[in-house]
């Protein structure tokens, strides 16, 4: 069984009032992902390293670019979504990442995480983040409970939850 509706794709964008945008990653992006990652390494770690292992000190390019190509199909099969925040049209700069995964844990339908390089940390962009992205997926993702490890819980604290049971077929609760 889906955690997501049948026959529900999937947004290609996500424009925020920054200027910025959203996509789904590619493995084509590799480029652009594999400096913002190891450029913000120590930081990811500090956040994602204990739960997800990642990103790993000594991570080479063909090891990210495998990771984006998981993710590029994850997305695909509407397993999980990973989305890259960039500044321009031309895509020059990978500035951080968001997650949609299925919740492991009981109460939500969906956990979201994301990062940002070093360089947008404390900016208006990073600052603006929570609310745009709480808008859009109220808006345009089919999840009642949106669930924010790391943010309005520790990781530990959601390691602590009790598991998810197996994923009910989903509804979309804009109908």
């Amino acid at each position: 069984m889906s955690w997501l509706p049948d026959g529900w794709q999937h947004p290609t964008r996500f424009d925020l009032a920054s200027g910025h945008h959203l996509r789904p990653i590619r493995a084509s992006d590799i480029d652009v992902d594999y400096p913002a990652v190891m450029g913000s390494r120590e930081r990811l770690w500090a956040t994602f390293g204990e739960v997800w292992g990642w990103p790993p000190a000594d991570m080479t390019v063909e090891q990210d670019r495998e990771d984006l190509a998981r993710h590029e199909r994850e997305i695909e099969a509407h397993e999980s979504f990973n989305y890259a925040l960039f500044a321009d049209e031309e895509e020059s700069a990978l500035l951080g990442c968001f997650y949609i995964d299925p919740p492991e844990k009981q109460g939500a339908d969906a956990d979201v995480s994301w990062w940002v390089v070093d360089e947008l940390v404390g900016s208006e962009v990073d600052a603006r983040l929570p609310e745009a992205i709480a808008a859009w997926l109220a808006r345009d993702w089919p999840f009642r409970t949106v669930r924010y490890p790391g943010r309005d819980l520790t990781w530990a604290e959601w390691e602590l939850l009790p598991a998810a049971d197996p994923a009910p077929a989903a509804q979309d609760p804009h109908t």
